[in-house]
């Protein structure tokens, strides 16, 4: 009698857990849905493949960035210099890369080795990762100006016509989205080395007595997230068609709101790689719906602000306390 009593509270208990893991999974589709019907009300031409085309246009680096954070968040880490970095990218790539390729590869090879060094540097020496990216921000705020001085330089022409590609029946943003949700998913939450990495942040103990190293998956997801900022740079070049050290300075704010919208956590190496996405598509619609809405741009990143804290609000309704 007592050993068929025993897993009555764990059955009391799974439902609720799975219907807060549901709705976790669900908050960022429906936010995008909140965000989407609005702006259909106001404005129906937005429902067209040129009016998606336009909303969307700028969602691409910011899709970069977002997942550029969420490696980060895997390892319970922040980058705090990731708009720095995006911004560095399309200065190099605007100058160095068109006139001199080969120096403009290694530059950029450069930069993303940098990443997985400062990875390096947190792990042995135990440094804030808030300590390490914040300087690195101001080293590549540096490293653009001595670049580029002022705003300018010319995106490369292949570099321009993957931006303008339109495709048939469905816009780019929405491919790319698909496809980037789809390959990062299958990576980090279906396969064994996505395990392994996600284990890291949450259970790191487990993770060394099998017989993994710490240092290197921190370097390997620093390193990945580098290679995603330096697509972020690229793919803001090819839509702005020019350099400038400061045109990312907003993606620190929007990569972390993203990843945390679309269900990441800050601790616990709780990432979801199609609900950062999904994030960054609902930030880039929101500057979209307060524009229609006729609000200031002065206002409109506080209203951003706002709809972030609503969904975070939103999901933690959802949750649910586990028993101890």
């Amino acid at each position: 009698m007592t050993d068929l009593a025993l897993p009555r509270p764990r059955a009391r208990w799974s439902a609720p857990l799975t219907r807060a893991s549901t709705w976790r999974a669900l908050l960022p589709f429906l936010s995008l849905v909140a965000i989407l019907v609005p702006i259909f009300l106001i404005n129906p031409r937005t429902m067209s493949y040129l009016g998606l085309n336009l909303m969307l246009g700028l969602a691409i680096p910011i899709m970069f960035a977002t997942l550029a954070q969420m490696c980060m968040l895997t390892v319970n880490d922040l980058d705090l210099g990731i708009g720095a970095y995006v911004g560095f990218v399309t200065c190099v790539a605007a100058t160095w890369l068109v006139n001199e390729p080969l120096l403009g590869i290694a530059v950029l090879a450069g930069g993303v080795l940098a990443y997985a060094a400062a990875g390096a540097l947190i792990h042995w020496r135990n440094v804030p990762s808030l300590v390490v990216t914040l300087g690195m921000s101001f080293v590549w705020l540096g490293l653009a100006i001595l670049v580029l001085p002022s705003p300018g330089g010319a995106s490369p022409a292949w570099l321009r016509a993957a931006m303008s590609w339109k495709p048939p029946f469905v816009p780019l943003p929405i491919l790319v989205a698909i496809a980037l949700a789809a390959l990062v998913h299958l990576f980090l939450m279906r396969s064994a080395l996505g395990a392994v990495l996600r284990g890291a942040g949450g259970n790191p103990k487990a993770i060394t007595r099998a017989g993994w190293s710490l240092l290197w998956i921190r370097v390997g997801l620093y390193a990945l997230a580098g290679v995603f900022g330096l697509l972020a740079g690229l793919s803001l070049l090819g839509l702005s068609t020019s350099g400038d050290s400061n045109i990312a300075q907003r993606y620190t704010l929007l990569s972390i709101a993203g990843a945390i919208l679309g269900g990441c956590d800050f601790v616990g190496g709780r990432v979801s790689p199609v609900g950062a996405v999904v994030g960054a598509l609902v930030l880039t619609l929101a500057g979209s719906l307060l524009t229609f809405m006729r609000i200031s741009p002065d206002w409109q990143i506080g209203a951003q602000g706002a709809i972030l804290i609503i969904v975070l609000a939103l999901r933690a309704l959802t949750s649910r306390r586990r028993p101890r």
